[in-house]
């Protein structure tokens, strides 16, 4: 008798290990099924820049190919409308970045020749069909754009897509 209580002993174990295993994947396709506890919002307030050519073959002066050869992620922007406001207020963004603000340049494109620290200047030889006025550009540090800003969004969602890309990509 007692080797029958072992033997039930055993299986019972055998049991709660497979439910410990299996409850975790079960749990998942819980949520996938019935949609409980998966967010609904997404993370960027951009948009995704699969359109827009590398920025070494955008049509601007070759001043700005530093971008790329620096290795740090762009902010360009077209400075076509309102540029001393859009100028500074991308400025104030990037010193909010805090200690990740080496990690990003800017890059003014259009404008007047005064330029704000870790600003470079560039012009448009001709406008690209993809451009838009007073949009901004995140541009990876390869000098692949990642995101693309339409002039209506605010800088607080810039900020927020730039710092949750340099939090998702390490140094």
């Amino acid at each position: 008798m007692a080797a029958l209580n072992s033997a039930n002993r055993q299986r019972v174990k055998l049991l709660l290990i497979f439910i410990i295993f299996a409850a975790p994947i079960v749990t998942a396709w819980g949520m996938v099924e019935w949609r409980v506890g998966v967010p609904q919002q997404s993370i960027a307030n951009g948009s995704p820049a699969e359109q827009i050519p590398s920025l070494e073959d955008w049509p601007i002066d070759t001043e700005a190919n530093f971008a790329t050869s620096q290795k740090r992620w762009t902010l360009a922007f077209d400075c076509s409308q309102q540029c001393a406001e859009r100028r500074d207020v991308l400025w104030r963004m990037h010193r909010a970045l805090g200690r990740d603000a080496d990690r990003l340049t800017r890059l003014r494109i259009g404008g007047d020749d005064e330029t704000l620290p870790g600003e470079q200047l560039a012009r448009w030889h001709e406008s690209p069909p993809w451009r838009k006025a007073n949009s901004v550009w995140l541009i990876d540090p390869e000098g692949r754009p990642a995101l693309s800003f339409p002039a209506s969004i605010s800088v607080e969602k810039i900020l927020d897509d730039t710092q949750h890309l340099f939090k998702v990509n390490a140094r």
